[in-house]
């Protein structure tokens, strides 16, 4: 069993690793490859930045169609990776965690074609990194844990992550309404945040996150075809509204099952659910991580 704890060396959810992994290779090719190689008098890596990265409007390098996703790929620099993946590891573990891979990787996606949507309608540059990703990545964590304490560089004085965010995003329309030759796309974070804000309030009323289920999930393409006799559920959640009712608690709802020996019945997995409620994932045990991270298991195998 993979240790769930967060943290240094902790459990981290196979979304953020390939996610990470992909950037960082993408970046090394970069780098240390096509910088040194040149194709009809122009380096490779500035073939890759006119392919991938997103190009202004009206470019004959334009090509919103993957650009939209692809740029969201690519870095500047190795601090621009860095501070970008470690904001994903630290923010997006979690919510991954708790939301499930696609969800969380549709969200992830969705904020930055957001942001370098309003990034393209305010800006005539080329446009690289997953800032705008990012940015939508804070704005859930800020709603999913809003009194969750986090230290914000370089102060480090610990604030609640509601806060945290909105500072963030006030400095980032300040700084693109007045630095607007930083160097650094402040539009395509506000973006990223706005539409992340969107999708939090709307993307289930309007199917987003239904839609992306089916059109990732295996059994979808076998839907037409004669559907083969239902299995047993062993564990079943029931999803939690974004906006419960005053003083409701989480609940799970499904058959209780052994693990590692240890009978988990329905009350054990309402106290997990009711201590993350109200004192917030980090106050878990390993035991009980361990259990919640079983318990999704189950969901996903019998979905």
């Amino acid at each position: 069993m993979r240790k769930t704890n967060f943290g240094l060396g902790a459990f981290v959810p196979p979304t953020i690793k390939v996610l990470v992994g992909i950037n960082v290779v993408v970046f090394a090719m970069d780098w240390l490859v096509l910088g040194m190689l040149t194709y009809r008098g122009v380096r490779l890596d500035q073939w890759l930045v006119q392919l991938f990265g997103l190009m202004p409007i009206g470019s004959e390098y334009f090509f919103p169609y993957w650009q939209l996703v692809t740029y969201q790929f690519l870095h500047g620099g190795f601090w621009h990776l860095f501070f970008n993946m470690f904001a994903l590891w630290m923010f997006g573990s979690e919510l991954d965690y708790l939301w499930g891979s696609r969800r969380f990787l549709t969200y992830y996606l969705l904020s930055g074609i957001g942001g370098g949507i309003l990034n393209l309608l305010v800006s005539d540059a080329p446009t690289v990194g997953a800032s705008g990703a990012i940015m939508g990545v804070l704005v859930a964590y800020g709603m999913t844990f809003p009194d969750r304490p986090v230290l914000m560089f370089p102060l480090f004085i610990p604030i609640p992550a509601k806060y945290f965010v909105i500072l963030y995003a006030a400095l980032d329309l300040f700084s693109g309404l007045t630095a607007t030759d930083s160097g650094v796309a402040h539009f395509a974070h506000l973006g990223g945040a706005i539409t992340g804000f969107l999708l939090l309030r709307f993307g289930d009323r309007i199917g987003v996150f239904s839609i992306a289920e089916r059109l990732g999930s295996p059994r979808s393409a076998r839907q037409h075809r004669t559907p083969p006799p239902p299995e047993p559920i062993e564990a079943e959640f029931i999803e939690i509204p974004a906006r419960s009712a005053p003083g409701a608690k989480p609940m799970f709802h499904g058959a209780s099952f052994f693990y590692k020996g240890e009978y988990i019945s329905e009350e054990t997995v309402d106290r997990i659910l009711e201590k993350i409620a109200a004192e917030g994932f980090d106050s878990l045990s390993d035991r009980e991580k361990d259990i919640l991270y079983e318990v999704s298991r189950r969901m996903q195998q019998s979905s």
